[in-house]
């Protein structure tokens, strides 16, 4: 049985892998060999494609780079602060009450964002945050504000509530006892919403493009559609551009990785 679980798992292993074995693989090919044979390892490995992306005069790689760092950066934050402090608040409400903020928790995860786009374009426009980058952080924040909130309140089941009342009766106040107490014990949950938030900001096409516009502050996805020509595409460049805006990720989750799945099965054992 045990032969059968590691034999499955392999194959699931090579599927999932073999895309980014292609990628990987063909960011080192000249174009004839990536159309020729764009499964098989290259005769000659070369760099060209890494060199053309810095070298271009419109620096798109950099500032795409640079832009969805600011973009993913900023989001992260604001929804670490919203959602952990909505959900130490949520921690002192009654069940129904807590109940009701749910459901619309759940309403905000389960609507996708190309329903809201048009609203949220018009209330920025109105407001005249649109093509701006507060007006696609802001967004990017309460969107995925809701489910910070469900995965720090499922880890706050784990705080002893008898520790807070203790800290209250100290002579701590709500800022105190969230910043010296909730906080340091709420890092795993942190560390699961920094690795999945950054990660859907990080991939998002559809937004950044409608509400920055395909030049205004470019980010990595958009980039990336950028790399594409009208009439001629540069598999070679484009393979290197796929790995390239991959690597901050990867890092990122080789990081966070020890803290991702303590945290998103917090709570599930009560």
């Amino acid at each position: 049985m045990s032969y059968k679980r590691i034999i499955i798992s392999v194959l699931l292993s090579m599927i999932f892998l073999f895309p980014l074995y292609m990628i990987f693989i063909n960011s080192f090919k000249f174009e004839l060999d990536i159309i020729n044979n764009p499964a098989a390892l290259p005769d000659i490995y070369t760099f060209k494609n890494y060199l053309n992306i810095f070298s271009r005069s419109d620096q798109l790689f950099t500032k795409s780079l640079l832009n969805s760092v600011l973009f993913t950066s900023l989001s992260i934050i604001f929804v670490l602060i919203l959602s952990s402090t909505l959900a130490f608040s949520m921690y002192f409400l009654s069940n129904r009450v807590q109940n009701i903020i749910f459901i619309f928790l759940l309403l905000g995860l389960i609507l996708p964002t190309p329903i809201i786009l048009i609203p949220v374009f018009t209330i920025l426009k109105f407001f005249k945050l649109n093509n701006t980058v507060v007006g696609l952080v802001l967004f990017f924040s309460a969107y995925y504000l809701p489910f910070g909130t469900l995965v720090f309140k499922g880890f706050l089941k784990n705080v002893p509530k008898e520790m807070i009342e203790a800290s209250f009766i100290d002579g701590a106040n709500f800022y105190i006892c969230y910043y010296k107490i909730v906080l340091p014990v709420m890092k795993p949950a942190a560390a699961s919403i920094i690795i999945i938030t950054g990660t859907w900001v990080w991939n998002d096409f559809l937004n950044p493009l409608i509400l920055l516009g395909p030049l205004q502050g470019t980010t990595v996805t958009v980039g990336l559609y950028r790399m594409v020509g009208q009439y001629s595409v540069n598999f070679g460049e484009l393979f290197a551009f796929m790995v390239l805006i991959s690597l901050p990720v990867i890092i990122a989750y080789l990081f966070l990785q020890k803290y991702f799945i303590e945290g998103l099965m917090a709570g599930s054992g009560k």
